[in-house]
């Protein structure tokens, strides 16, 4: 996968991507060592029907934008969607959205995702390419087994 916009591309992740990835999740709160976000951990997921999207600024080849998708042959489920917070509010959300879901769709599988109840401009985000809220359920989990 390789799309260009004006300035910016759209494309896998590859290994050597890891270092400014985990730097950018660090950057908007997605990330770190307590939720097993490590190379290998996202090696293992694009070996199972995984991907994970970059978004790229070709002027300075930085990553500014991810999309992981993970695959459990049921749905797939998008994790760790963010923008550089200095290239928010340029659009550039939307073809992330858009690849993101044309790969469920490509996939067959349904798309799924958390956001938290006050990120606002995420769930409008998400209203808008028809993603629809399924009702109060609440989310657990054990981060240390």
């Amino acid at each position: 996968m390789s799309e260009k916009f004006n300035n910016i591309l759209l494309r896998d992740f590859k290994p050597e991507d890891y270092p400014q990835v985990i730097d950018l999740w660090l950057a908007t709160g997605l990330g770190g060592a307590q939720r097993g976000d490590n190379l290998e951990v996202i090696t293992r997921t694009l070996a199972h029907g995984g991907k994970l999207i970059i978004l790229t600024d070709t002027i300075s080849d930085k990553i500014i934008g991810t999309s992981w998708l993970t695959n459990d042959f049921r749905r797939i489920y998008l994790h760790h969607f963010c923008i550089d917070p200095a290239f928010q509010g340029k659009g550039l959300s939307h073809p992330l959205v858009i690849a993101s879901v044309d790969y469920a769709r490509l996939c067959g599988l349904q798309i799924k995702l958390e956001v938290h109840k006050d990120n606002t401009k995420a769930i409008e985000l998400y209203k808008k390419h028809n993603f629809s809220f399924l009702g109060d359920y609440m989310v657990y989990i054990i981060r240390n087994l």
